[in-house]
């Protein structure tokens, strides 16, 4: 029998395992609702099981129908985030190995966690609704009943119907006229997890950016997401296929989203879901897509079992989209440059958090909380620097042997951190690494996975930031004259490292001296909304009433919680009734994700 490993699911997947979905849902921009039904394939791991359990939130489900038969079947009482099981009979039992079909129509509800339905006034041309969906880490069970955990995957059929254009994360296999609109159909050949089930829909074109790849987004986007991407999709694959083995997904297509979406990126098999800003016009924000191209081996291919262990899917994730970015720029700096900014970024969370909190630890329990409420920087950077530790302790020429034998053994399964630490041990116990013996004996693995707080910082190349951290020193004295040139021929990051060193500063910048700062660089009307968001955390900060109103027209225009989040944060500190107020006006803009997040940041809570 399977292990049931993961506590942020009730279903019974010890007994029971998915192994292909078919789902056939039509998309009602009217009701704003998906309604149809979903087939689930279960494999019985145990002979004589008598009921399946599945996950689900908030459905409205009609009917079960077991074996093309109605089945007995209720909804048991709500346990939290983790929603509420639903127990389907199977009366006569079944032997291990059977395959069973479950047949269920349902209806998503208003209270679905996965979907946001955008009015035709809130996409840019102001010509169709648009709708998608974000199932990380357990909204899929919003959509339809499911093992909603990253320790199963299951193949995919989509077939849905909408009256405007679909995307999702399969293969594209043709469409057919229906009523009120078309049948999009899909195939996901490679078994994924829920989290990755990802559906869109509305006015989207697309573009070729590369060799297997093209952008999807709204019409008066499509020709600056191209530009922005198409210089660099090539260059990203071929990097990470050398550095770990050839694409498996067949295509790689980005779709850019309407402002709301919460993330940077999201990295839905076929369709990578992707920020709006990340289309900044100067190419300086396209690592995301080295991020979410290398989650198609790190995460996609191999899983982590559950959200406690999700530093296997976004550590390894960070540490391929790094490597990726120093052989695109032909320098092993730009690795240390990015690692950089992320140690800021660790540090950042671990004092938020406190550096003894469960949460700054690589594993951490999820017992009893929601995984949304975990998620940080922390699994990202310091499951980075455990994986760059292990990198560094065997030597990158021996640890580029065992990238790709690591992700060829797990390849199409999950698994935890201590499967993890096995295969690495297996690698390098071999007679081949015998004199590397000493130190992978040195290695604390109960410590790297549950201690809190920072990890050992390494020694960083630091040739990229040294000019970024020089002119931060500058800004310490109130005599200093800035001009445009301090900063013209630095890339967007180095303007990010040297923001970020001044807003570590032990006393924040006068009013004057933040005002000067956002005029000399042109970060007040910037359109990379990375520098404005790092620039407006300096002015309030400082207190810098001028800038206030700019953070708030900024907080009505994007829905990235990397900025959204930080950005409430801070201006709640100095003037909670523009916080509030804020938020307030922009509360159906945000993503339910992204709302629920910041009524808990404002302590804003809206009685339901």
């Amino acid at each position: 029998m399977a292990l049931r490993r993961d506590p942020n699911t009730l279903s019974n997947y010890d007994v029971w395992r998915t192994k292909h979905t078919t789902a056939n849902l039509r998309v009602d921009f009217a009701d704003k609702c998906l309604r149809g039904s979903v087939v689930l394939e279960l494999e019985s791991q145990e002979a004589g099981s008598k009921e399946i359990i599945l996950d689900s939130s908030y459905l409205a489900v009609s009917s079960i129908k077991l074996n093309s038969t109605p089945s007995e079947w209720q909804i048991g009482e709500r346990a939290g985030a983790n929603g509420s099981p639903v127990h389907i009979s199977v009366p006569s039992g079944t032997a291990k190995g059977e395959v069973v079909k479950l047949e269920i129509e349902l209806a998503t509800t208003d209270k679905c966690t996965a979907l946001q339905w955008l009015t035709p006034a809130q996409t840019s041309n102001k010509k169709a609704p648009f709708m998608f969906s974000q199932c990380q880490a357990i909204h899929a069970r919003s959509l339809f009943p499911c093992q909603d955990t990253p320790d199963v995957k299951s193949t995919y059929n989509f077939n849905i119907t909408s009256p405007h254009v679909v995307v999702a994360s399969g293969v594209a296999a043709g469409t057919e006229a229906a009523e009120d609109g078309k049948l999009y159909k899909f195939e996901q050949k490679v078994p994924i997890p829920s989290y990755l089930f990802a559906l869109a829909s509305g006015d989207i074109v697309e573009a070729s950016i590369g060799r297997c790849s093209a952008v999807a987004t709204g019409p008066n986007e499509l020709q600056a997401s191209k530009w922005e991407l198409e210089k660099d999709m090539d260059k990203f694959l071929n990097a990470a296929e050398k550095l770990v083995f050839p694409y498996k997904w067949g295509e790689y297509n980005v779709l850019v989203l309407p402002p709301s979406f919460p993330y940077g990126g999201m990295e839905n098999p076929i369709y990578t879901f992707a920020t709006p800003t990340i289309i900044s016009g100067d190419r300086q924000n396209v690592d995301v897509i080295a991020h979410e191209l290398s989650h198609s081996w790190s995460g996609n291919l191999v899983t982590s079992c559950s959200w406690e262990h999700f530093w296997l899917n976004e550590g390894w994730t960070m540490y391929l989209e790094r490597r990726i970015i120093s052989a695109v720029h032909g320098s092993d700096a730009h690795f240390h440059f990015s690692a950089i900014r992320g140690w800021t970024a660790l540090e950042e969370a671990v004092a938020e958090y406190g550096k003894d909190s469960e949460f700054t630890k690589l594993c951490i329990s999820h017992k009893g909380i929601d995984p949304d409420d975990a998620f940080s920087t922390v699994p990202y950077e310091k499951g980075f620097h455990f994986v760059f530790y292990l990198d560094r302790l065997v030597g990158r020429e021996n640890f580029d042997k065992f990238i790709p034998f690591y992700f060829t053994r797990w390849t199409n399964k999950s698994l935890d951190s201590f499967e993890f630490r096995d295969t690495f041990l297996e690698f390098f116990g071999t007679p081949e690494y015998a004199s590397l013996k000493d130190k992978i004996s040195e290695i604390d693995w109960e410590g790297r996975f549950f201690t809190p707080g920072l990890p050992p910082k390494p020694e960083f190349d630091t040739s990229l930031a040294d000019v970024c951290y020089e002119l931060a020193e500058k800004w310490k004295g109130t005599d200093f004259t800035p001009g445009a040139s301090d900063i013209s021929s630095w890339t967007g990051n180095q303007v990010l490292v040297f923001l970020d060193a001044v807003q570590d500063f032990k006393e924040p910048l006068t009013v004057e001296q933040s005002q000067s700062l956002g005029a000399a660089y042109g970060l007040v009307e910037s359109k990379n909304a990375e520098l404005k968001t790092a620039y407006f955390q300096i002015a309030l900060r400082a207190k810098d009433t001028s800038a206030y109103q700019g953070v708030a027209n900024l907080l009505g225009e994007v829905g990235r919680m990397k900025f959204v989040r930080p950005l409430f944060r801070s201006l709640n500190k100095v003037d909670r009734e523009l916080a509030l107020k804020t938020f307030e006006k922009n509360r159906d803009f945000y993503h339910p994700i992204c709302r629920q997040m910041v009524e808990k940041d404002l302590g804003a809570t809206k009685a339901a």
